[in-house]
């Protein structure tokens, strides 16, 4: 009981997000996880000596990224890897720092960036610019608390997206075109093996994230605590 009394908010928010997830209150979310996880491809591209030639997301919560060279592996894994890692940076950034507004700055400045490189069709970079331009806007405008809020709202739903996403995409429906379809294509195995040793991955830091970052109490407001054993 002493633990939810320090974590109500975020249990609450979880609950609430879960429970609005089939419903298009949620969609601004899904698509930007969805926009983290082609960023995650073109980044794994460029650290690998590729070349990103085009970004697109649509709103059916469809993505692809277009590359050159760079290391496959990398490539096909960090979609989904990727945008967990996003997601847990920005839970962890929320719950443990007073950096909210920089790093929502931060977001709002690379999306303006990724639409101005990489985004050609019309809804992904009306999403880019939109999604770029209202992070900025609540970077300036929003009181801490409230950034603080929005940041724990997008990296909860990126925590809840992946491994849902994963699953769906891998295992239920394991003879679809996916990202591990294509890495079993180019290195064995089958899809549900990549997609069942990515779901495990994916849980294992959402629990060493959580385990990690909450601490004693979470819960915004006076008293809140930053650190955690």
């Amino acid at each position: 009981m002493s633990w939810l009394r320090g974590h109500w908010q975020l249990v609450a928010l979880s609950a609430l997000v879960a429970a609005l997830w089939q419903t298009p209150v949620v969609l601004p979310l899904k698509l930007l996880v969805v926009f983290f996880h082609e960023a995650s491809h073109a980044l794994a591209a460029l650290l690998t000596g590729g070349s990103v030639e085009a970004i697109s997301i649509n709103a059916r919560q469809g993505g692809v990224t277009l590359t050159r060279g760079g290391n496959l592996f990398a490539l096909l894994s960090a979609g989904y890897l990727g945008s967990l890692a996003i997601g847990v940076a920005i839970l962890l950034v929320a719950l443990r720092t007073d950096l909210d507004r920089v790093l929502m700055g931060l977001l709002g400045f690379l999306a303006l960036a990724i639409a101005a490189f990489y985004l050609r069709d019309g809804f992904a970079l009306a999403f880019g610019i939109g999604t770029g331009l209202v992070l900025l806007g609540m970077a300036w405008a929003l009181p801490h608390d409230a950034v603080d809020l929005v940041l724990r709202l997008i990296g909860l739903a990126s925590m809840i997206y992946v491994p849902r996403d994963i699953f769906d995409d891998t295992i239920a429906r394991a003879g679809g075109a996916s990202d591990a379809a294509a890495l079993a294509r180019a290195f064995g195995g089958t899809a549900m093996l990549w997609g069942g040793l990515w779901l495990v991955l994916s849980l294992a830091v959402i629990a060493a994230c959580l385990r990690w970052g909450l601490g004693a109490r979470s819960n915004i407001g006076r008293g809140q605590v930053r650190s955690a054993r």
